[in-house]
């Protein structure tokens, strides 16, 4: 069970070292079918859904008003980030479009972690991760054509049926579980933190090693631009929950929502929808790395804040 916890607890190093080792040792993981990306992604949202509760949704109901802020801004502050940091750097056309992508995704599981952590509003946070994942098969592809769809071909019915496929429904499928197995789940959950970790960790060591070359290549490029993308995020979410009265408690959940995303999905979309731009899929491995690191930090100095302002 310390093993498990350790595994937890230390999900960004985990990732980190994931990345590292596809990257100085690619041929180990090369031979595996990128499609195995789809079913690990499965994983981890099927974990999500073991985890959720009826009564996470209540603050959709009876705190609208926040949930609707906080994914406004999700699906316009990221996006447009994406969009503006491609144009700024003059990424190519694969780079870019995975860096879009990765802004065009809803929030990440890990967000809601990372919340509870800095002492944030963790129902908010739960809430915008649950609304933003169920409009993410209707506004991903959408604004994915929109912001890259004049320089690649965007099928957005396509997208939306593989968000639906990956996301949505091993999602519905861990509640199933959940309400008719409660016992199982009760127990199950306390691994799926540390299983999930594994996951994503997975995740981004097919994506990198089967692009080490390239990424070798060229790489601190694209790195500067995913980690300003991540900084940016979390700092205008906080802006956004300032500008508009928040309590800092819904403050910190709006940064920490906004500015992690499910970068696993990214990686997912680009390895399903455009194979003909491989480096698509690096963006949104490298976001999986740096986001967990940087959210780490971000509790931490919250945290930190907030003991200062109590002494």
């Amino acid at each position: 069970m310390r093993f498990i916890k350790f595994i937890s607890e230390y999900m960004g190093l985990l990732v980190l070292a994931a990345a590292l080792l596809a990257l100085l040792f690619p041929g180990l993981l090369q031979q595996v079918r990128p499609t195995v990306i789809n079913y690990l992604l499965g994983v981890v949202m099927f974990g999500m859904g073991l985890t959720l509760k009826l009564q996470d949704f209540k603050v959709v109901f009876s705190r609208p008003k926040d949930v609707i802020v906080g994914c406004i801004a999700q699906f316009t502050v990221m996006p447009l980030l994406a969009w503006g940091l491609a144009r700024l750097f003059s990424l190519d056309e694969a780079l870019a479009l995975g860096v879009v992508l990765v802004g065009c995704c809803p929030g990440g599981t890990a967000s809601n972690v990372i919340t509870y952590l800095a002492k944030g509003d963790l129902a908010l946070s739960v809430g915008m991760t649950g609304v933003s994942t169920l409009l993410a098969p209707f506004l991903t592809p959408l604004l994915t054509w929109a912001l890259a769809g004049k320089s690649v071909d965007v099928d957005v019915a396509s997208m939306f049926l593989s968000i639906l496929w990956v996301v949505i429904l091993p999602i519905v499928l861990g509640l199933l579980v959940k309400g008719l197995w409660p016992k199982f789940t009760e127990k199950a959950t306390d691994y799926l933190p540390a299983v999930s970790s594994i996951a994503i960790a997975l995740i981004v060591a097919i994506v990198i090693s089967a692009n080490a070359d390239k990424l070798l290549a060229g790489g601190l490029m694209i790195v500067l631009v995913v980690m300003l993308h991540n900084v940016c995020g979390l700092s205008l979410g906080y802006l956004t929950g300032r500008l508009l009265g928040l309590s800092e408690a819904k403050k910190r959940a709006v940064s920490i929502e906004v500015g992690m995303q499910n970068s696993g999905l990214a990686s997912s979309l680009a390895t399903i929808h455009f194979a003909a731009y491989p480096l698509a899929t690096i963006p949104g491995a490298i976001f999986s790395v740096w986001h967990n690191l940087s959210g780490a930090a971000v509790a931490y100095l919250y945290r930190k804040g907030e003991r200062l302002s109590e002494e």
